[in-house]
């Protein structure tokens, strides 16, 4: 037996229930799991399953895929997947001496939640790995036949599920364990793009009589550039350009960098700019800076207030060309971002929107990154052809990358119907229903198997893609709960009629359930 994964629990956990699954989300914590570096927990876990007697397979794409014999008596059932992804949004807090590439998070309990203070958590989407890898190492669960499918690299443009191809799987149903409000199924969820801006500059050098300054502006709370989208929170680069544009109307000012953001799909929570101004205006500019930060306080008091703008001393050999210089800042102040437009058909939801979520610009060369989303593909085809218009303008490369289809939803699904019930009978609760304005490998999977019937759904969590990240604990002893009822509804379903085929097994549950 490996003994090397889970391995032991961090204290932090161990008074926590349900043990399995804060077991290995513990070891995930332990784990490095970049985007794209995933490879050293996927070995982890196929060693691991190996060692149980499990079938552990990893496909062209990168992605593992785990199989768990049916319970004596369940061998008809239908089969289902459990799926989740392997790698994690990396984001810290300036002045945090975190590595991502080596060190452990450092997870800690308060009030109920389990959080990391100066880095993101993970538990998007490790929680829903612990859970699944909690169910195949439970031998006393009743299931049917068991298949995990756990992705890499969802985080950076879903490349796992890009590259997932047809054949593979043999379940009929899939859950899906990458959702953030407990008490909510998912049926549906937002495709997307993204849109990769390029453009190469003339540096000059810096003019006499000119000193340098770096601005640096932080302290915005960040998150989901999808779910948190309308949440009306600010964006570093937004922000600071807006900054920068108006000092330039101010002083004869020439801007050597700017830098913002760490992740496309999360919202900017800080953003810099090295720049140079005639000595004699260094206290003006200070000034200026002073002035604006009390003015975006203001603007976002009760969502962002806690803003910083910082005015530091610099060392800069060359600056942009005017022209480059004013076609950057010109263009990403025009540059859309946010909420573009609501849905009509489904109440409360956003439609289309756009994360302007990273920017890098020397002297020399510069680019940014915009993703875009909707639930209806022409949605975010023409947001993201507005943006690359805009750019064009300017004759600076703009191309459309990494699209991946939305979910439709199937109101219809009698996986939905039998969920509901199995919810209401272990809770005597109503659950919901919803779509997500967010990226869930469903679509890119329902596009490879189109006759898979698919629900999503898991615990509750707070401040995803962002530090200070945390999951409610109650909701995750809820979500393993569920799992596994539903895992033995589907059993049963089975086991009651061994005669009948499977859709028609699933459908009698249901009816049965409702009735």
């Amino acid at each position: 037996m490996n003994n090397s994964f889970p391995g032991r629990i961090d204290p932090v956990f161990s008074t926590l229930e349900p043990a399995a699954v804060w077991a290995h989300f513990s070891a995930l914590c332990r784990i490095p799991r970049q985007s794209k570096a995933e490879g050293g927990l996927r070995d982890e876990i196929q060693n691991w399953a190996l060692a149980r007697g499990l079938s552990a397979t990893v496909d062209a794409a990168g992605n593992l895929l785990l199989r768990k014999a049916a319970s004596r008596g369940m061998e008809e059932a239908p089969g289902v997947v459990l799926q989740a992804h392997l790698d994690m949004v990396c984001e810290k807090n300036t002045g945090s001496a975190h590595d991502f590439s080596r060190d452990p998070i450092q997870p800690l309990c308060r009030d109920g939640w389990l959080l990391a203070e100066e880095t993101t958590l993970g538990a998007d989407n490790g929680i829903g790995v612990a859970l699944i890898l909690a169910a195949f190492a439970d031998d006393s669960l009743t299931h049917g036949p068991l298949e995990a499918l756990l992705t890499v690299d969802e985080e950076a443009g879903m490349g796992g599920a890009h590259g997932l191809q047809g054949g593979l799987l043999q379940g009929r149903l899939l859950l899906n364990l990458d959702t953030e409000e407990w008490g909510e199924f998912y049926l549906g969820c937002a495709g997307g793009l993204d849109v990769n801006v390029h453009r190469d500059g003339r540096a000059e050098a810096l003019p006499a009589g000119f000193t340098a300054w770096r601005i640096d502006l932080r302290g915005l709370r960040g998150g989901h550039s999808g779910i948190d989208i309308d949440a009306e929170r600010g964006n570093a680069i937004k922000l600071l350009v807006r900054v920068l544009r108006d000092l330039e109307s101010r002083f004869p000012l020439r801007l050597a960098e700017l830098n913002g953001g760490s992740a496309r799909n999360a919202l900017p929570r800080e953003a810099s700019a090295t720049l140079a101004v005639p000595v004699r205006d260094g206290d003006a500019l200070a000034a200026s800076l002073v002035a604006w930060q009390s003015l975006l306080r203001e603007e976002l008091r009760g969502v962002d207030e806690a803003l910083e703008i910082d005015f530091t001393a610099a060392s800069v050999e060359e600056v942009m060309s005017p022209g480059d210089q004013f076609i950057w800042l010109a263009s990403l102040a025009a540059a859309p971002h946010g909420v573009r437009r609501r849905s009509l058909s489904v109440e409360g939801v956003v439609e289309t929107s756009n994360n302007l979520g990273m920017v890098a610009i020397t002297p020399s060369r510069g680019g940014c990154n915009f993703m875009v989303r909707s639930l209806i593909e022409s949605g975010s085809s023409a947001l993201a052809d507005e943006i690359v218009a805009l750019f064009a303008l300017s004759g600076t490369a703009a191309e459309k990358a990494g699209h991946y289809p939305g979910w439709t939803p199937n109101p219809a699904s009698p996986l939905l119907a039998l969920c509901q019930s199995v919810y209401w009978r272990q809770f005597g609760a109503e659950s919901t229903v919803q779509v997500i304005h967010a990226g869930l490998e469903c679509g890119l999977i329902a596009a490879r198997y189109p006759g898979l019937d698919m629900v999503s759904f898991g615990p509750t969590i707070r401040g995803a893609h962002a530090p200070g990240e945390r999951v409610e604990i109650e909701s995750v002893g809820r979500a393993w709960q569920l799992l596994t009822a539903i895992l033995a509804a589907v059993g049963a379903g089975a086991a009651s009629d061994a005669s009948d085929a499977s859709d028609d097994l699933l459908r009698v549950r249901v009816a049965e359930s409702m009735a």
